[in-house]
């Protein structure tokens, strides 16, 4: 009986093999577009484009970037977000995603519940440029002037709700200071004026702030890291005089909820191998940016967490976009 019995149920073993591995297949669709809502030649797009390749190969299909520009990233956020959950259509996007949910008037989707983060492949701090005619030279400099002149020092930015906008109004709660906020259309009109004196300060990556850094006439005084980053050897981090001020920029790949989660946990797998990749630590160590190595869900909370935090700033610096 106990080797009849010893059979039986290595032969149900056998049988059940088959059946598990056939629920764990994966299908790839032939054909996945990653949208990324910028225009050809941005940041994100490279980035991107990169990313693409190299999936393209890891997963054996065709992986191609198809650029959506306008209305602040949220009308081609909104598309992925309400189209097929089979894979076929992903989205691009970097921390914009979340402040521009955060702060557009009329969003059609749940950035925390329409979406799925399948990888973050790049996260680092910004930097806070300020003028070099400004007297200026470290974070305890800034927001004595700040506190000495409410509302004479000016930070301009890429516009209304643009992450250099609210990373300056999170500087400001943080320190209790009062400094002026002056939108551009873009951040490179910004820069320059930054540059000639026009405005104390820009909050932007090194990539924005690189060729007038690099010229001498806009000097980075701290990272908005919590710690200061090997990337910028000697700047300190602008949380030593403004207690709490914490903030960055990260890239990442989404797909709408309600991707089968076979497809997604490998998704996240290959992505995240992906931005380990030489090609793409090239393209963002100059940022001192670095991946994150997490699962969907870990990425979720982070991605939940970012949204709360900008929404209540928008919600109490009453900051809206159209």
């Amino acid at each position: 009986m106990n080797r009849r019995l010893t059979l039986s149920l290595a032969s149900l073993a056998l049988l059940a093999t088959p059946l598990a591995a056939f629920s764990q297949q994966v299908t790839i669709p032939p054909l996945i577009k990653v949208i990324v809502p910028f225009a050809p030649g941005a940041g994100t797009d490279v980035l991107a484009r990169a990313v693409a390749a190299q999936l393209s190969t890891r997963l054996g299909t065709t992986v191609i970037v198809e650029n959506r520009a306008g209305a602040s990233g949220t009308t081609a956020v909104a598309g992925v977000a309400k189209g097929p959950k089979d894979g076929s259509q992903l989205v691009f996007n970097s921390t914009s995603l979340v402040t521009a949910a955060a702060t557009a008037r009329n969003v059609t989707y749940d950035v925390t519940t329409d979406l799925v983060p399948v990888a973050i492949v790049a996260d680092g701090p910004m930097l806070v440029g300020v003028s070099s005619q400004a007297g200026i030279k470290t974070p305890e400099d800034l927001v004595a002037a700040a506190r000495a002149k409410p509302e004479m020092l000016t930070a301009g930015s890429a516009g209304v709700g643009s992450l250099g906008h609210l990373a300056v109004e999170l500087l400001n709660d943080a320190a209790k200071i009062k400094i002026r906020h002056i939108p551009y259309k873009g951040a490179a009109p910004a820069l320059v004026d930054v540059a000639a004196g026009t405005l104390t300060l820009t909050i932007g990556s090194y990539s924005t702030l690189a060729p007038q850094v690099q010229s001498g006439r806009v000097i980075p005084i701290a990272v908005t890291a919590a710690q200061p980053n090997p990337a910028y050897p000697g700047v300190p981090a602008m949380g030593q005089a403004a207690a709490g001020f914490k903030t960055g920029i990260w890239y990442g790949l989404f797909a709408p909820a309600g991707l089968p989660p076979a497809l997604l946990q490998r998704l996240n797998r290959e992505a995240n191998e992906v931005a380990r990749s030489g090609e793409v630590r090239k393209l963002v160590e100059a940022d001192g940016a670095a991946p994150i190595n997490a699962t969907p869900e870990e990425l979720a909370v982070r991605i939940r967490q970012d949204y709360q935090t900008w929404k209540k700033l928008a919600t109490d610096r009453q900051i809206t976009t159209e």
